[in-house]
């Protein structure tokens, strides 16, 4: 099937988020907006608009969002024109304005008359309702470090005193969310409110949470989830350097398909902008400590608005107004309060809320050591506290009030347990009213259908490969397009972001080449034009080994670069905004441009100082070693980066492996030296194949003498002796051997001086060539260590 986005829908182009703050009254609860769902929802334009259900059709085992949109425009098709025909190869999807050929009244009175619940009242789109959550964790008893003695009195059992004990942080926890509304979790600190956002938003292991978390009445697949939802962390993890607008725009480019022009992408971007309240910040970077950016409110606003670029249908929040004063925090959930009434599910974590963004929530639910306090609407709460005797005053914030009242409960031996005893017999009493007002929803085969025609799923609804829940256990899983973009695409945008991060932090290159040339420069004055004697050999040796081991010391820099990213990484990937695979390749197109300026930086400051043999083709060939060195080691110090989790840890390994690297690469020691327990690292060394391959290229030219007649009394005791009285043991040793040994006869060539060092078991192509490989292995290794440790959820 063809591609069937062909033009994105928009957010209204409404006043900014302050704007809207002057309107909102200040008195509290006298102005609550929790009753959405009597309001009429077409009294908004564009995306406030009823959905409308979809026909009814046949019964079969899955739907694909091709075929659901498929029956939405044909929909559309018998509206505007009951001749047209019904099929089409190629589908629109518009938002800001109503379905061709019916009015937003039309919906209205379709859902009352036409829809699943008869004429009860507007359908209600989308419903997230979680039952019975319980999730509990192991914890080990603390223990004396060393186990008490079996015959020491007192003695404990050791495996008692390390048994694990479980501890539950959720327990028997259950709501609903709805499409329109906030719901906001409330509770001191360690009270569970993370973790029932990463309970219903599928980031805690199945086998670790008991209960169940339904969309419309049905169990999400993983997949699914992280298609139709966004999870915005409490901490903002941004790239510091880049703007709001090129921020947004990166997530535009991740989040929304191909087939979209990136014109379209753009007003995307622009009417996020709007509605995020920050269009005097788009072009201001986001900064951070060293660089002064936006403000604390509006970094919090721009991470929502990377979450939400492709209009999800549920929004998982933790904690979004937290380290925000009142006004920031306030505008903040006035942002939220807009994409519910967009057509949202929003669900939050909240710390203390103020009266007026109190007043913006439509659901609480409180929570007391992982049990439920209290749960409805923020206008109960008087009531609630009253039946419990303990009446809110009436100056007081009842959010407030409730906290304290909380955490002074928790003081008790037992605890909150008569609050939440009461609140059982209070939503059980509550219930039949509550059942009362509520309004059928639709399934949601036909809630994806009605968002579809809004314009949600822009993200996974890319190339109809998406489809629900399988309606019977005998058929097949559900399939579930991951990613918006193919691969290329996505290694394309990852590639021009680094590329604009690293053009506007010049100076970390500048040091990076300072040092190569600081290296470089020392190098060659201490080895300045070392000669052919027996002494410059030996001279050689040390600079080849010392040159070599710096390249690997250097790229040691390249460890804390996805250090700083990882959990950007982390945020990105958790809900597929692009595959690891494109970051991994990403990452080294990137950094191999400036392996080779220092690469080339170091050869030009050393070959020609030093006097290095082989010519032009020696010098590019030890440009070409010195590039494979720093291209095995930035891609060790990368593969560390992604096993590690911090860089005191990080740097120790790096050095200390590197000195083993040095140690086994035959500089100190032959490889027949080495003993055969420990040989294997020998081939294991990083350092042992650029060594050997400068080594190769400095004496594999057999015509080229390095010791003459007298020079091999050098570094031995004889080399005290006078010249007269060497050429008469030269003449003395000529008789005895029969051989002419003369003052200019060559006694050792270079092949003969590799022979002696044990390099000879490779040519240096093949050491060029392994170094090479080493890079690509350790890229892998990398790739493969984001897969394992880049989980997501909780055990």
């Amino acid at each position: 099937m063809s591609r069937f986005v062909d033009k994105l829908p928009f957010f209204d182009r409404r006043s900014s988020a302050m704007e809207e703050a002057e309107d909102i009254p200040r008195s509290g609860l006298l102005h609550m907006h929790h009753n959405h769902q009597q309001q009429p929802h077409h009294q908004h334009s564009g995306l406030l608009m009823q959905p409308q259900p979809s026909p009814p059709a046949t019964k079969q085992s899955s739907y694909t969002l091709a075929q659901l949109l498929k029956r939405v425009n044909e929909a559309r098709s018998d509206a505007s024109s009951p001749t047209s025909s019904p099929t089409h190869s190629h589908y629109t999807i518009e938002l800001g304005g109503s379905m061709p050929g019916s009015t937003g009244s039309d919906l209205s009175d379709h859902n009352m008359h036409g829809g699943a619940g008869g004429g009860d009242g507007p359908l209600l789109p989308f419903v997230l309702k979680f039952t019975d959550l319980t999730y509990s964790v192991k914890q080990r008893k603390k223990g004396p470090c060393l186990p008490a003695l079996p015959f020491s009195r007192g003695s404990v059992d050791p495996a008692e005193a390390e048994a694990p004990r479980m501890k539950t942080l959720l327990d028997n926890i259950s709501g609903e969310a709805r499409e329109g509304e906030i719901m906001a979790v409330l509770g001191a600190s360690g009270s569970g409110k993370s973790t029932l956002i990463d309970a219903l938003a599928n980031r805690i292991v199945k086998e670790s949470l008991h209960g169940s978390v339904t969309l419309n009445g049905e169990s999400l697949d993983g997949n699914l989830l992280k298609v139709i939802s966004a999870y915005v962390m409490q901490d903002d993890l941004l790239y510091p350097m880049l703007t709001v607008e090129e921020t947004l725009m990166f997530a535009a480019e991740f989040r929304l398909p191909r087939s979209l022009p990136t014109k379209e992408k753009k007003k995307r971007v622009q009417a996020l902008i709007d509605q995020l309240g920050l269009r005097n910040a788009a072009n201001t970077i986001i900064g951070d400590e060293g660089h002064r950016g936006v403000s604390g409110g509006e970094r919090r606003r721009v991470s929502i608005g990377v979450d939400i670029i492709h209009d999800p249908i549920v929004l998982f929040l933790d904690e979004p107004t937290s380290g925000l004063d009142s006004t920031s925090a306030f505008m903040v959930v006035k942002v939220l309060q807009r994409i519910a009434q967009s057509g949202s599910v929003v669900v939050m974590s909240i710390h203390q809320p103020s009266y007026r963004i109190l007043g913006l929530l439509d659901r609480l639910l409180f929570l007391s050591r992982g049990q439920t306090v209290y749960y409805g609407p923020p206008s109960a709460l008087p009531s609630f506290f009253e039946d419990f005797g303990k009446p809110i005053p009436g100056n007081e914030n009842p959010t407030e009030f409730a906290l304290d009242l909380i955490r002074e409960l928790e003081t008790m031996p037992d605890g909150a347990r008569d609050l939440v005893e009461h609140n059982k017999k209070w939503q059980t009493r509550m219930a039949p009213k509550m059942k009362h007002h509520e309004k059928p929803t639709l399934s949601l085969k036909e809630a994806i259908s009605a968002s579809i025609s809004r314009g949600k799923l822009v993200s996974g609804a890319t190339d109809g490969s998406v489809s629900l829940r399988p309606e019977s256990a005998a058929a097949p899983a559900a399939a579930v397009s991951k990613f918006a973009n193919p691969f290329w695409v996505e290694m394309g945008v990852l590639t021009r972001r680094a590329f604009i991060n690293t053009k506007r932090t010049p100076e970390i290159f500048i040091i990076r080449l300072a040092a190569v040339l600081v290296t470089g420069f020392i190098l060659a004055t201490i080895f300045w034009r070392l000669d052919d004697s027996p002494k410059g050999v030996q001279e050689r040796l040390g600079f080849f080994a010392i040159a070599m081991s710096t390249m690997f010391y250097t790229c040691s820099d390249a460890l804390p670069v996805f250090l700083n990213e990882r959990y950007i990484f982390l945020r990105e990937t958790a809900y597929n905004a692009y595959r690891r695979s494109s970051y991994v390749l990403s990452h080294t197109v990137v950094g191999f441009p400036s392996l080779i300026v220092l690469s080339f930086a170091f050869a030009l400051t050393t070959f020609f100082a030093v006097g290095l043999a082989g010519g032009a083709e020696g010098f590019f060939f030890f440009v070409a070693i010195v590039l494979a060195s720093f291209w095995a080691g930035s891609g060790f110090a990368t593969f560390l980066s992604g096993v590690v989790t911090n860089v005191m840890l990080g740097y120790p390994v790096v050095v200390s492996t590197l000195a083993y690297f040095l140690l086994f690469s035959g500089f100190f020691i032959n490889r027949d030296r080495i003993p055969s327990y420990w040989i294997w690292f020998h081939y294991l060394s990083l350092v042992k194949y650029p060594y050997e391959a400068v080594m190769q290229n400095e004496f594999s030219d057999p015509r080229k003498c390095f010791v003459r007649g007298i020079q091999m009394f050098d570094n031995t005791p004889l080399a005290v002796l006078p010249p007269a009285l060497k050429v008469r043991v030269l003449q003395a040793m000529s008789q005895s051997l029969g051989v002419d040994i003369g003052t200019r006869t060559c006694i050792t060539t270079g092949p003969d001086f590799l022979k002696q060092q044990a390099v000879n078991d490779l040519t240096k192509w093949d050491c060029l060539w392994i170094t090479v490989a080493w890079g690509f292995l350790f890229r892998i290794l990398f790739y493969i260590s984001l897969l394992l440790g880049s989980r997501n959820k909780r055990r």
